[in-house]
């Protein structure tokens, strides 16, 4: 049997790598290994993988046909040599420590080391001036034991089955042969996600303002140079390991005029997902995060609304809203939303992935922050909608003015009252959402306004306030069951 082929040395050999990153938090890898194989039993050694490879997932072969092999074996090794396991493997054995004296010097101790204490730490070591870090190893100085090292550790030479990074092993059974083969598999530690800022006048929202940004994040234990990468966005069915590492990174800065005007980010459909392929080599060392923007308008139509849900806001369950509650329990609040169309006329027009959505006003030719909140995946020719806060000088109130439960002819009579008034100094419209929640057989008796039917259980009346008006909606349903 020959001895390992170490790839190691051939890395500037190797083509710059591609990655898939997916915004479930993993990503498919794809490396060159060049081979130069002799007949009969190879040893193939690879050094350049993530430390959280999914390895049953991995899979060697060569596209070309260029290169005649068939694997026998495969291992995947991800202990790289670090004092924990460096101590493990010196185990009641001695070593010397390189000790700070009180006047500054250095000197070498010889310690035995009675207890590594590397079984009972989830976490590498790393040597540090303070022993407090290695409160579970025991050594022996002087015929003296001690918690924690007494110093930074000096141990001999590595031994041949040290490696340095993960790294995957293949016992190939080839034909002579020399090319290069291509590795791919899964691997986590990799995340990506999107978010975007949406900039308004103060006096109108005709020319608003939307860039887009994703954010790389690498924590696979590897670093990639020069890497291609593409990203899914969409829910593809990926069975998660038990544990995982993420990594948040800090927001990027919103005020930042965008200068490229070339597309950055570029999107096809993917089945029934979609890719974006980011249109230049990205490096991202391990523990690194980045970011790319990937869709810039200038000609953004937002619009603003008003919503009072006592009962229930958009997308939430039919119970009192009790924040800033009064009286009756039912909430005073007057929530706003934006909503701008996902569409080639309004500057947009291409799939978005899911994410963070900040909401910025000009004011004074300064930006200030009025909100965010997260955004779904949303298709070309949609709507987005999203929540912002509070209107300060907007105010409803909601009351129960008559309640009625006969029971011999099994129906229920409700009379509710909507108070709604604008304090502000412009004349706003509030849309009231009210569910009929008590039974799914219903019907409005009587009502001093208007009403929309938006669903089998929500009605929506729609005021138009001028400045210090108040409009009173008052409405009797019928439940019959």
């Amino acid at each position: 049997m020959t001895k390992p082929l170490l790839l190691l040395s051939l890395s500037s050999a190797v083509a710059a790598p591609s990655l898939t990153i997916y915004n479930q938090d993993f990503a498919v890898v794809r490396q060159e290994v060049p081979m130069n194989l002799k007949p009969g039993i190879n040893q193939v050694s690879f050094d350049q993988v993530t430390a959280q490879l999914e390895p049953d997932s991995v899979v060697l072969r060569d596209p070309s046909g260029k290169l005649d092999f068939q694997i026998l074996e495969q291992g995947y090794r991800n202990d790289p040599v670090s004092i924990g396991l460096m101590l493990d493997h010196f185990e009641g054995k001695q070593i010397s420590f390189l000790v700070d004296e009180e006047d500054g010097k250095r000197i070498e101790k010889i310690g035995t080391i009675i207890r590594s204490g590397n079984h009972h730490q989830q976490h590498s070591y790393r040597y540090s001036d303070s022993s407090t870090n290695y409160g579970n190893a025991i050594i022996e100085v002087d015929g003296k034991l001690q918690f924690g090292l007494p110093g930074e550790p000096l141990f001999p030479a590595l031994g041949e089955d040290s490696i340095l990074r993960p790294t995957l092993n293949w016992t190939l059974d080839a034909k002579w042969s020399s090319g290069t083969a291509e590795l791919s598999y899964l691997s986590s530690g990799f995340s990506w996600k999107a978010d975007y800022n949406l900039v308004v006048t103060a006096d109108t929202s005709d020319d608003a303002s939307l860039n887009g940004w994703v954010t790389l994040s690498n924590n696979s234990g590897t670093r990639f140079d020069e890497a291609s990468i593409s990203l899914l966005a969409g829910d593809v069915n990926k069975i998660k390991p038990n544990a995982r590492t993420y990594y948040e990174s800090s927001s990027i800065d919103p005020f930042a005029p965008a200068t490229r005007r070339e597309k950055t980010v570029t999107q096809k459909e993917l089945g029934s997902y979609h890719l974006y392929n980011i249109a230049r080599p990205v490096s991202l060392r391990d523990n690194e995060t980045k970011q790319v923007q990937f869709t810039e308008s200038n000609k953004v139509k937002a619009t603003k609304s008003y919503l009072y849900a006592p009962l229930r806001g958009k997308g939430s369950g039919a119970s009192p809203n009790t924040t800033n509650a009064k009286k009756d329990g039912f909430s005073k609040d007057v929530q706003i939303y934006w909503a701008l169309d996902n569409t080639e006329d309004n500057g947009l027009g291409i799939p978005l992935p899911a994410g963070k959505i900040r909401l910025y006003q000009s004011e004074d030719n300064k930006l200030e922050f009025l909100g965010e909140n997260t955004i779904d995946h949303t298709p070309q020719k949609e709507t987005i909608e999203f929540y912002t806060g509070n209107a300060f000088d907007l105010v409803g109130e909601r009351r129960i003015v008559n309640f009625e439960h006969n029971r011999t002819d099994e129906y229920m009579l409700e009379t509710i009252e909507v108070k709604l008034r604008n304090r502000s100094k412009e004349t706003v419209t509030i849309d009231t959402h009210e569910p009929m929640w008590r039974w799914s057989q219903w019907n409005i008796v009587k009502s001093s306004e208007d009403y929309q039917k938006l669903d089998h259980t929500t009605l929506q009346f729609r005021s138009k306030l001028d400045p210090d008006e108040e409009e009173v909606i008052t409405f009797t349903v019928r439940y019959d069951y």
